[in-house]
């Protein structure tokens, strides 16, 4: 099994990723654990002290400015634990409490939060064993972190609520740690702030929302050729040197993807409607680079925010290299809240206009000699009528869900919280707009493979031969009578998910971006 090392430096995507979504096992390195050392004597020698330090000696928030009396200190950092395990709604999918569990060891290895090694030690354990606790949809407001999703992460440390074990079943946290040979954690000073106050819950869902958005937005690409193709649309507009005298990266790299899955092809560029001669191809056809681009453009500006997040130490209050514990603002979700508002916009704009293109292969009036709908026997057969149709509908629901959530506040903790981001409500919402997105472009993939196949006695390009052939294998049916519809969008809809598409397309063409 793939073992990923936890250093004082932060982490990568990837490691997130593998340990999120591979259950990769976490091992604290030896940097880790002595930084981890050193911190702690810090915070050992500020408790002993009879001035308060907050976080240490203090109560926290609205409350700071009560001195805490050694003997209540242990009770104070269960209770901040036990209170603010206070989520509700459905439970938060496993991956997102992997990747939340992950960061907050990361931080916590980086030295900076006054954590003992052996409570990062538990959480690496923990990790380890598969075990995931119960967070709920609802309890973050992105400000002093994700605090009752990481609440209800520390509480399974100290064997307290529920968690799922390695074989799916929910049980009681003791149970499961005890099953595990793991001690739950009896937490000292400071050590239930930290393991509270963190980012991490909103990075984790960054990290593999840009992930996902990577496999789609080369799938958009894909399917945009495809459906020029079905079109009998021009390839020229896709020509290098067009998109050079306008240097977005995004764009050039999506209109080289696009070219490449059309080259070779007998349906582009030499067909006009006599009736109604094509100057130009629509809008939702010429401009598919255009707004691919613009969304790879802002994927690239989320990366580099995620990638400085991954490498911070995100707690309130900190331990810094020359002894000080230093009150701090950085547990504010604002940078990642705005990005991952960003990426739904995005999504949001890739989603329309894979749906404008859908709706023309199916407008027999547009389509330039394809059958309404793609029927059979039109009028007889409704053909994919209403496949567009529930394609309408996740691109309504995914324009509501680009409002953005970080352009909301609401004060709380007695207004000493009083602005916060709303970053955890961003991320939820963009997990949901990529689950829309998929099934988007899953839907005009199956109306472009079938427009295709409806051009007889005409040779699509290798590439979308390709394309084809792999989506009919996966359960995707071709033209022919109507039948029920649901299980074929269901099957491109696991297609493009599993990154099927692209995987198909790239022997042909070679890699695509």
């Amino acid at each position: 099994m793939h073992t990923v090392v936890v250093g004082t430096s932060g982490t990568t995507a990837e490691d997130v990723i593998a340990v999120a979504r591979g259950n990769a096992r976490v091992e604290l390195s030896g940097e880790a654990l002595d930084a981890l050392g050193r911190a702690r004597e810090i915070v050992d020698a500020l408790a002993a002290k009879p001035e308060p330090v907050y976080g240490v000696s203090t109560g926290f928030g609205a409350l700071a400015s009560r001195h805490i009396s050694p003997e209540l200190r242990a009770q104070l950092q269960r209770n901040i634990v036990r209170s603010h395990a206070a989520g509700m709604g459905p439970r938060v999918e496993r991956e997102v409490v992997r990747a939340l569990m992950f960061l907050r060891l990361k931080t916590v290895a980086s030295g900076h939060t006054g954590v003992r090694p052996s409570v990062a030690q538990t959480m690496a354990d923990v990790l380890n064993a598969g075990i995931t606790p119960v967070v709920h949809e609802y309890g973050s407001l992105g400000c002093s972190g994700d605090l009752a999703p990481l609440s209800h992460c520390a509480l399974a440390l100290m064997g307290e609520g529920d968690a799922e074990g390695p074989d799916g079943t929910v049980r009681p946290a003791g149970e499961l740690l005890a099953e595990a040979g793991i001690e739950p954690v009896e937490l000292r000073e400071k050590e239930g702030l930290a393991l509270l106050n963190g980012t991490d819950g909103m990075l984790g869902m960054l990290v593999m929302a840009l992930a996902d958005l990577g496999t789609l937005y080369t799938s958009a690409d894909i399917t945009a050729a495809l459906t020029l193709e079905a079109l009998l649309g021009t390839e020229k507009v896709l020509q290098p040197e067009l998109h050079a005298i306008r240097p977005h990266p995004g764009q050039g790299a999506s209109a080289a993807n696009m070219a490449a899955v059309l080259n070779g092809s007998g349906l582009t560029g030499h067909f006009q409607d006599e009736s109604a001669p094509r100057v130009q191809d629509a809008y939702s056809v010429r401009c598919a680079p255009q707004v691919a681009g613009a969304g790879r453009d802002t994927m690239a500006h989320a990366a580099l925010v995620a990638s400085r997040e991954l490498a911070a130490a995100v707690d309130n209050p900190v331990v810094l290299p020359d002894g000080r514990v230093e009150s701090n603002g950085n547990f504010h979700g604002a940078p990642v809240a705005y990005v991952l508002d960003f990426l739904a916009i995005a999504a949001a704009d890739l989603g329309s206009i894979a749906e404008r293109r859908t709706d023309r292969l199916l407008d027999k009036n547009r389509s330039h000699g394809l059958p309404p709908f793609l029927a059979d026997d039109a009028g007889v057969d409704s053909g994919l009528m209403i496949a567009q149709y529930t394609q309408a509908a996740l691109v309504s629901e995914m324009k509501r869900l680009a409002v953005p959530a970080s352009a909301d506040s609401i004060p709380s903790s007695a207004m000493q919280e009083d602005h916060v981001s709303m970053g955890w409500s961003a991320a939820r919402k963009l997990r949901t707009a990529i689950d829309n997105l998929t099934r988007i472009i899953a839907i005009e993939l199956y109306a472009a493979t079938r427009a295709i196949e409806l051009r007889h006695g005409l040779t699509p390009a290798p590439a979308s031969r390709a394309a084809i052939e792999a989506t009919r294998a996966a359960g995707v049916q071709g033209p022919g009578p109507d039948r029920f519809l649901a299980p074929d969008l269901a099957a491109a809809d696991a297609f493009v998910r599993a990154g099927g598409l692209v995987a198909a397309v790239e022997p042909v063409t070679g890699p695509l971006a």
